[in-house]
């Protein structure tokens, strides 16, 4: 046992109303890759938070380097050895790249002076190692998603670490991000760290780990080598049931056009985009991140101020004059970034849940109780919403049901054109089929969907028609029956 360098023994974790973990063992060896699965909601990332000193568990006990550890809070366990890279981003946006890696942490020179020029040459450093062209002194609040996300893994590696925990962290990046990811790990790897690895993405599992735990929950149900399990029995360990088809998509009568774009453009970011939109389609848009994809959505929407070209709504020319305009004619939009713009976290699901259309909840001019708990609980019903109740606070939920109750929102406003953008990140494959299952039901309905996403899979699995963008500008379009991985990787490089 001496090779462990992490024991879990029969932890267990309750909040009110929720069992989060019950009796969970485990062990974790130096120089190996253990991947932590399980559906939203089966004690994934209360286990993480016990590991890095959020929160202390009920029962049971953990071992460090073969000592107990006891965590008050993050900077004990990074102390004693142990960093994280969590699924939702934590960084300060008014302050750069390096400020954020070595947040509470500066450089600094004999008279205790904080040296700037020593931070960032440790930070240029860091980024070299991951392969990303990004300044040091950049401004957070300036970067995409996905360059925040490697910020973060940029400050998980600085600090002296024997144990790294992952969770999602390939959730935002692109094809050469996430290969240089993934070298970078086996690196960690090789020289002997441990490394809990938590993705919902199967063929991360399989590529990447040398055991895996399966949770479900809030209980462990096995571990094993990753070289004796199929992805098949992974996914029945998780869900607990047979989940039927991954991509359920069923063929919708394609009908009129109720969305016309004709050169769409907006400084330098977006170039003569023109495209069709009809009922009962689901149009899929990929591209390598900061192809423009967003930003079309984005303008769509009304949302970055006023663009050129034009755009017909059902027929008729429309200009959108900004996100509420939208909505009241129909069209709905679930964002990226689901905490900043999707949710207002300290409200509860059913108050966000019914956000977007408050006369659903009114009743002679008064919000009703009622009415709001009968069309939250109908949602969280449908959309497989695990909560202790609608009238919990959204930000206890887990990041794969926060998620669920940002589409459910725009479910509840009834648009006849929704655009999700990145609808499955940071969800598990039940939850994932369900979406899909959902979105096809929408297209059945007669109405419209337009899907970003980065994960070809799932655009490939889902999609009518699949438009490829690459520096803002249209490169291709596909039908469903000849899109292939590599005629989209093609064209989203040209």
């Amino acid at each position: 046992m001496d090779d462990y360098i992490l024991k879990v023994e029969g932890v267990s974790k309750s909040f009110p109303g929720v069992q989060a973990l019950k009796d969970v063992s485990f062990c974790v060896r130096r120089g190996e890759i253990h991947a932590l699965v399980g559906e939203n909601g089966a004690g994934k990332s209360t286990l993480i938070k016990i590991l890095c000193g959020v929160y202390t568990a009920d029962e049971g006990r953990v071992f460090f380097r073969d000592r107990q550890l006891v965590c008050r809070d993050p900077m004990d366990a990074q102390r004693c050895g142990i960093s994280v890279v969590h699924q939702e981003i934590k960084l300060v946006d008014t302050m750069s790249v390096m400020e954020n890696i070595f947040l509470g942490r500066p450089r600094v020179n004999k008279l205790g002076l904080v040296d700037w020029k020593a931070m960032r040459k440790d930070a240029a450093a860091l980024l070299e190692s991951l392969n990303v062209q990004l300044d040091p002194e950049e401004m957070v609040a300036h970067l995409s998603v996905a360059q925040k996300q490697i910020v973060e893994i940029c400050k998980a590696l600085s600090y002296k670490a024997e144990l790294i925990i992952m969770d999602e962290p390939s959730a935002t990046l692109t094809e050469k991000e996430l290969n240089v990811l993934f070298e970078i790990i086996e690196k960690l790897r090789a020289d002997g760290m441990a490394i809990i690895y938590i993705s919902h993405r199967m063929e991360e599992i399989f590529r990447l780990a040398d055991m895996v735990t399966v949770l479900r929950d809030g209980c462990r149900i096995d571990t094993m080598p990753v070289a004796k399990v199929t992805r098949e029995l992974l996914i029945n360990l998780m869900v607990g049931r047979e989940l039927g088809m991954e991509y359920p998509k069923v063929q919708a009568k394609i009908g009129e056009c109720v969305l016309r774009v004709k050169n769409l453009s907006r400084g330098r970011v977006l170039h003569d985009i023109s495209f069709e939109l009809h009922r009962g389609e689901i149009l899929g848009f990929a591209g390598l991140v900061g192809a423009g994809r967003t930003e079309v959505a984005r303008a769509i929407m009304g949302a970055d101020g006023s663009v050129s070209g034009e755009i017909e709504l059902f027929g008729k020319p429309f200009s959108v004059k900004n996100v509420r305009h939208a909505i009241k004619n129909g069209i709905g939009f679930v964002t990226e970034d689901r905490k900043k713009q999707g949710l207002v976290l300290n409200m509860t699901v059913a108050e966000n849940l019914s956000l977007v259309n408050m006369n659903s909840v009114m009743r002679r001019g008064m919000r009703s109780e009622r009415l709001e708990t009968q069309v939250a609980q109908q949602l969280v019903d449908m959309l497989h919403i695990v909560t202790p109740g609608v009238y919990q606070k959204v930000a206890n939920l887990s990041g794969g049901n926060q998620q669920k109750v940002v589409i459910g929102k725009w479910l509840n406003a009834d648009c006849e054109i929704l655009i999700v953008d990145e609808p499955t990140r940071g969800i598990d494959v039940g939850a994932k089929a369900e979406i899909y299952k959902l979105l096809c039901q929408l297209a059945g309905q007669g109405k419209a969907v337009i899907m970003i996403s980065s994960d070809m899979p799932e655009l490939l699995g889902v999609c009518d028609r699949i438009i490829v963008m690459h520096d803002g500008r249209i490169t291709g379009e596909l039908g469903r029956e000849e899109a292939t991985q590599n005629k989209i990787m093609e064209l989203a490089i040209s």
